[in-house]
Parts: C-alpha cells; sequence; structure tokens
C-alpha cells in the first residue's frame, strides 16, 4: 500500500472515530493537508448550521454564512493553538462574528424577518407543531429574538439552544461569566418586554 493510501485510509478512520485525540491529531494536520480540513469540515459542519439556523431563522441565509465560516477557518486555521474542546469554541467564536455581519445591516435583519414569516406562510418554517396557534406563537418568538441586538441573540441561542455553560459562553465570546450573566439577563428581560408586547406574556 503506497503512503498516499495509507494517509487516506488513515484520515477515513480518524473521521469515522472522532474521538478528542483523533480532532486533535486532525487539527494540526489541517493547516497543511485538505483532507484533514475536510474531515474537520464534515464531524463540525452539522453544529455550525444549526446554530447559524437558530440565529437567522432562515435556512439559505444560514447556509451561506455556514459556507463563509469555513472559508474563514480555512484562512486562519494556522493561527489556532489549542485542543479539540478550544477548537469547537474558536468555531463558535467565528460563526457568531460571521452570523452578526450579517445582521449588522438594518436591511438585512428587515429581510431576515421577512424571510423567516415567508417560511412560516410556506409550510417550511423550523417549527414541527402542527397546531396553528402553536406555530404563530412560535414565529412569534422567532421574531421578538431578531428585535435583540447580537449579542443579546448569541447568549440566548448559545445558551438554551447549544446548551453551554456560562464558563464556555465566555470563552467562545472572549468575556468573564460574570458579564456573560449580566448579558444574559438583560436579554431575557429585553425578550420577555418583546413577548409582553405581542401578548405571549403576561404583562
Amino acid at each position: 500500500m503506497t503512503a498516499e493510501a495509507n494517509r487516506k485510509l488513515l484520515m477515513r478512520r480518524v473521521d469515522l472515530a472522532n474521538s478528542e485525540t483523533d480532532q486533535d491529531i486532525l487539527i494540526n494536520q489541517a493547516c497543511s493537508d485538505r483532507a484533514a480540513f475536510a474531515s474537520l469540515y464534515r464531524i463540525h459542519y452539522e453544529r455550525v448550521f444549526r446554530y447559524c439556523c437558530r440565529r437567522l431563522f432562515n435556512r439559505h441565509a444560514a447556509e451561506d454564512v455556514t459556507s463563509e465560516v469555513f472559508f474563514r477557518v480555512m484562512r486562519t486555521i494556522s493561527t489556532f493553538e489549542g485542543n479539540s474542546n478550544g477548537f469547537r469554541n474558536w468555531l463558535y467564536r467565528i460563526a457568531t462574528n460571521a452570523v452578526n455581519d450579517h445582521l449588522k445591516m438594518a436591511k438585512r435583519r428587515a429581510e431576515t424577518i421577512t424571510n423567516a414569516v415567508q417560511e412560516h406562510g410556506s409550510g417550511r418554517s423550523f417549527t414541527t407543531e402542527s397546531d396553528n396557534e402553536l406555530q404563530k406563537k412560535n414565529l412569534a418568538v422567532k421574531q421578538a429574538l431578531l428585535s435583540l441586538k447580537p449579542k443579546y441573540q448569541t447568549v440566548i441561542t448559545l445558551r438554551y439552544f447549544e446548551k453551554m455553560k456560562l464558563i464556555e459562553i465566555a470563552e467562545i465570546l472572549g468575556q468573564n461569566p460574570a458579564t456573560i450573566r449580566t448579558q444574559l439577563a438583560r436579554a431575557l428581560s429585553k425578550l420577555r418586554k418583546e413577548l409582553r408586547a405581542t401578548g405571549l406574556l403576561e404583562p
């Protein structure tokens, strides 16, 4: 078996094993090895795409932003220092910045909300509820989230959808846990205010 065939076999085995040690190997090789980077891409794509979907509420926009995330990763992976856990958090940091860039302009924010409404109306909403009233409530929650500042969207999504601890969120965002705790409290307060305005919560 040739050296190239051995390398490809190793990559397939590493990709299938998907352990922390194997990912550490891939991360070290990905700077100069396309096959290693492709394996990292396959391992992490769904996680990043799901996070982008939960921030943007639009599948096509999430696909575009996810692609941008991995382009950024490919360009800067040589600067990364750490293990597989640190790499995951690094990916979330890049994804957060990419999503926030996408939402930065008011026009893009309006388009995101409009697309969410259109998807709801055409039956392509991400909700799986069959009850029409629950779907309306779900859409109202999405719009309330999108009305928040990106930093508040970020902490709510990472905490309640990605199920992350405050210390993990702090590492991703480059802040201390106390700051994240404060931001999360403010984000929830503002979200409650938005939901009360829609009638979903009692005044």
